[in-house]
């Protein structure tokens, strides 16, 4: 048995005996949502506990008055912010704004700069994802995002664990094989203990499968499959290298890979502006 197989079984062991270290989201982020989800709720009650992190209420400042969302007058409070933005808005941008904070463990300058770089990749995505959205009125773009945003976080816990692991840390191939193999099963756990909507779920689990059939309305997983691909074009990535015409999501979103280069192309100035908003 090879050394990737060892802590492949190794994953699957931990996630059978419930001891896979899943990242937590942090309280403020389950705080506010949970909050959202009741249809009575007050922009005065979500500010309120928005307003308890430092860090979470300047960043939404920032997200109100950036040159995606800004109005003619510049907001100064967060319920202000929430009332521009919007309460569904502010669900989806509280998620994204506190999701760097996962990618910044202290650890290895191995797995630091993984972090640090799959960080970067799923911003890319986010802002794809976002852009190709806009086609589609049935889709939020901000849900778009935020599941670009989330693709890979099954990522995570793989990493983490391959700090008790050598061989694996020090050897980037095999890791990248364990990452392969489990990172979409492991996602799929974490956005369910997280309890996040199944469409999101949906995304973690499948976008990698280029041969997925959605019989369906377009949905986020083909949306972000294809924003993954082209987070990959011009490398040497595995997916890099297929052929795009004949995978179903293009079909689904109906465009040609074509078409999809043109359209996110055309959107540089929103691409850069979400990636920025998310600190990519």
């Amino acid at each position: 048995m090879n050394t990737a197989q060892q802590f492949i079984d190794l994953l699957i062991d931990d996630i059978a005996k419930n001891k896979l270290e899943v990242p937590v989201l942090p309280e403020v982020a389950l705080r506010v949502r949970k909050l959202i989800d009741d249809p009575h709720v007050s922009s005065t009650k979500v500010a309120q506990v928005i307003s308890t992190d430092a860090a979470l209420t300047s960043r939404l400042l920032q997200v109100a008055n950036s040159a995606m969302f800004t109005g003619i007058q510049a907001v100064d409070n967060v319920r202000a912010a929430i009332n521009r933005l919007g309460l569904a808005l502010v669900r989806n941008m509280v998620v994204c704004i506190v999701m760097k904070t996962l990618y910044t463990p202290k650890m290895s300058p191995v797995i630091k700069q993984r972090m640090q770089t799959l960080w970067k990749h799923s911003t890319k995505v986010a802002a794809f994802s976002h852009a190709l959205a806009k086609k589609y009125p049935h889709l939020r773009r901000d849900e778009a995002m935020l599941a670009g945003l989330l693709h890979d976080i099954g990522t995570l816990p793989i990493l983490t664990r391959a700090t008790k692991y050598p061989a694996i840390t020090t050897n980037p191939a095999l890791l990248q094989e364990v990452i392969d193999k489990m990172h979409t099963e492991i996602g799929r756990l974490i956005l369910q203990a997280w309890n996040f909507p199944p469409e999101l779920v949906n995304v973690a689990s499948e976008h990698e499968d280029t041969n997925r059939i959605n019989l369906g309305p377009v949905d986020y997983v083909d949306i972000v499959t294809v924003a993954n691909l082209h987070s990959y074009l011009g490398t040497d990535h595995r997916l890099a290298k297929e052929d795009w015409s004949m995978m179903p999501a293009f079909n689904r979103l109906n465009l040609t890979p074509a078409d999809s280069v043109r359209i996110l192309k055309d959107a540089q100035t929103e691409i850069l502006a979400v990636y920025q908003l998310l600190g990519g």
